[in-house]
């Protein structure tokens, strides 16, 4: 008598790679439709202004206002190559790494609006 050979073995692996392939693309739509952390605002989410509360936000309708109107020196606190990218027209470059030694070179007495992005 000849012995069968159980055909168990490669069914199971075949509805095991299935559950895997189906959990792969459960996982993968639910990535895609969750955007990076890194995308959020800081302060859409309000961490910034728990953090900083002492600064005043600016919103964008201001800001754009002051640039109009030439009433707010606008710096950039991007790294030099982000500057030399895109920045606000007739805004000023100081890294946030040399922010604070460079201070002198802004007047306390101007509203300073800085940006990042």
């Amino acid at each position: 008598m000849k012995k069968r050979k159980s055909k168990k073995f490669p069914v199971i692996l075949f509805v095991a790679g299935g559950v895997f392939l189906i959990f792969a693309a459960v996982l993968l739509a639910v990535q895609n439709n969750n955007p990076p952390i890194a995308q959020s605002s800081p302060v859409a989410s309000g961490h910034d202004e728990e953090t900083y509360p002492e600064i005043k936000r600016v919103t964008l309708d201001d800001a754009k206002a002051a640039l109009d109107a030439k009433t707010a020196v606008f710096v950039d606190v991007r790294g030099v190559d982000a500057y030399a990218m895109s920045h606000v027209a007739g805004s000023l470059s100081i890294p946030l790494a040399d922010l604070e030694t460079r201070l002198g070179e802004l007047d306390p007495n101007q509203w300073i609006i800085t940006y990042c992005t």
